[in-house]
């Protein structure tokens, strides 16, 4: 039976890849759907990375629904499946011409910002009849839409984590917005001028901090004068680093030896144990830690993201109180137990809320969890699609066939090198047996593979 009230739309919330894999997948189960984007192109928030290279080969980057889409349109090329795609290139070859085919092109509406999702007539607190009312879309602009469901793919980039040690904002750090750049800076390219013959802190432990930390090393061999100052919270950086050639993930090892190389040659000043409790400016940027400074010229925030559940205030959500994930794929993917590699199947029952039709995907199902997989993130939307067409066995049947690598990641890993693809988060799959009502495991020899350097949860991750 399908699951969707009859004569509305499905809204998708975003346009990146997982809003158009859930919109391909709506698509061939014939629901009617409508995908809202906040910016003015597809995927816009990537956009803003274009120039970061993937771990993950082309293999993975592709959901199996847009494929078919594509290739029925005619005039794609599929790009080489062993090479490593930049965010442009998701872009470009894939998103873009993906969004043009007859099945999306008049179903994607482009700055169209959501500013609420609720019940029509119900706020959170009512309860009966609220399973027949339809949901109600309110859009920055003030328009209104009215859907059987949501499928909310907006992702976290918009919702970067603060700089502040105890979770909130260090105090004066609102007002240094000026000095503070996002995560992921153009450093050898559109953001060059920013950073070169300037001395620049870097705030955070993940895969984009190293990113950029490698980056401005390079930039520093070109430019005289460039400063570069990397700001953690912890006192052991041996998870940033890894195991280099021992690690079980060979791209974050690559990745870690190389920025480990970077700060004992002295081009790179580590300030650990080091949390931020207020930030001052003047002509410069000032980070203080009780009697403790850091003064640069620009700061770069990396210290991950968080999802944005304001929107969804008025809806009954089961969030998870520490990761702010589904209660139920909490334990599945927390940080401080599994690596991005060890993520076990999952699909629309494990991102089920009690609001029957409402399901967060993609990053945004994980919370505060620097571990999502882009290919984890198209087998959510082949769930949730067949969970709201009505089809539980399709939608329970949850097939993962992951290389143990995430989404955001590193131009540096390999030197920038193509064709030596490896994952962040681990080697290429192997085939495991699993129940069969779950699917294929995902960890080494089929289960959770256990490693010493995984991240804590306030850390930017390279699949985050």
């Amino acid at each position: 039976m399908n699951t969707t009230t009859p004569d509305l739309p499905v809204v998708v919330v975003g346009a990146g890849p997982i809003g158009l894999a859930a919109a391909a997948q709506l698509s061939e189960r014939e629901l009617d759907f409508i995908v809202l984007e906040a910016g003015p192109s597809v995927a816009s928030a990537i956009d803003e990375w274009r120039h970061v290279k993937l771990f993950s080969p082309w293999r993975y980057d592709i959901d199996s629904a847009a494929r078919r889409l594509l290739e029925q349109a005619g005039g794609w090329t599929e790009p080489d499946l062993d090479t490593l795609p930049t965010g442009g290139d998701l872009i470009d070859s894939y998103l873009a011409p993906l969004s043009k085919t007859a099945a999306l092109t008049d179903k994607i509406r482009y700055n169209s910002p959501v500013a609420a999702i609720t019940r029509v007539g119900f706020d959170r607190i009512r309860t009966a009849g609220r399973e027949n009312a339809p949901y109600l879309v309110r859009l920055a602009d003030g328009t209104e839409l009215l859907a059987s469901a949501v499928v909310d793919a907006a992702g976290t980039w918009r919702r970067p984590n603060v700089l502040g040690g105890s979770g909130i904002p260090a105090r004066g750090e609102q007002q240094a917005a000026a000095f503070i750049s996002p995560a992921l800076p153009d450093v050898l390219g559109r953001d060059r001028e920013r950073f070169a013959g300037r001395r620049t802190a870097v705030v955070g432990a993940g895969h984009s901090a190293a990113t950029t930390l490698l980056d401005l090393g390079e930039l520093a061999e070109q430019v005289p004068g460039t400063e570069i100052v990397w700001v953690v919270r912890g006192s052991d950086q041996a998870r940033t680093y890894g195991g280099g050639d021992a690690d079980e993930l060979p791209a974050r090892g690559a990745l870690g030896s190389r920025l480990h190389a970077l700060v004992q040659s002295g081009r790179v000043e580590l300030v650990s144990s080091f949390r931020i409790e207020s930030i001052s400016t003047n002509a410069r940027i000032e980070l203080a830690a009780g009697d403790r400074r850091v003064v640069a010229d620009t700061v770069v925030n990396s210290t991950g993201f968080r999802p944005d559940h304001d929107i969804v205030s008025e809806l009954r959500l089961d969030l998870d109180p520490i990761l702010g994930s589904t209660r139920a794929l909490a334990p599945l993917i927390d940080p401080n137990q599994h690596s991005c590699g060890t993520v076990p199947p999952h699909g629309a029952d494990e991102l089920t809320h009690p609001e029957p039709g409402y399901y967060a995907i993609g990053a945004k199902s994980y919370g505060r969890a620097p571990t999502f997989l882009l290919a984890t993130g198209y087998e959510q939307a082949r769930s949730v699609a067949a969970a709201l067409a009505g089809d539980w066995d399709a939608a329970r049947d949850v097939q993962l066939d992951l290389p143990e690598t995430g989404v955001c990641s590193s131009n540096l890993a390999y030197g920038g090198s193509d064709d030596e693809a490896g994952g962040c988060c681990g080697p290429a799959p192997q085939a495991v047996s699993a129940p069969t009502s779950r699917g294929l495991a995902t960890g080494i020899s089929g289960g959770l593979l256990t490693i010493i350097d995984e991240k804590p949860a306030n850390q930017s991750g390279c699949c985050g």
